[in-house]
């Protein structure tokens, strides 16, 4: 089977999220073999939280790349800050999260940030 990579568009707002997961469940519709269904929410809910996290805390831009492999769809996507996600403590009356990082991190393999000259790149490693 093919390695297959899309790179969506840099996104310069809020609203792009939305286009990022149109992105992504587009990519994952033409995978071969298909996903399971579990698999693809996982992968969305991911591409979601890490793009929202980027225009959040990263600045107005990022850019997502979606790689199928054999058992595996990775999601990486780059923004302009070196700053790291970090965990911490959710913040339950709901002013300030704290709940999208550790569950990229329960529902990823693995999970990977690194840093470049001009930002970082946080990825994560899905089952397929």
């Amino acid at each position: 089977m093919d390695t297959m990579s899309v790179n969506v568009a840099t996104l310069r707002s809020a609203t792009s999220v939305a286009g990022a997961r149109e992105s992504t469940r587009d990519f994952l519709d033409g995978l071969v073999p298909a996903i399971a269904a579990e698999a693809s929410d996982a992968a969305v809910l991911v591409v979601s939280e890490l793009v929202t996290n980027a225009l959040r805390h990263g600045g107005e831009t990022c850019t997502l790349e979606l790689t199928g492999h054999p058992g595996t769809i990775e999601v990486a996507v780059h923004d302009p800050s070196p700053q790291a996600p970090r965990m911490r403590t959710p913040d339950l009356s709901g002013e300030t999260g704290g709940f999208g990082w550790p569950m990229v991190n329960r529902l990823a393999r693995a999970t990977a940030v690194n840093r470049q000259a001009d930002g970082k790149t946080v990825s994560a490693l899905l089952a397929r």
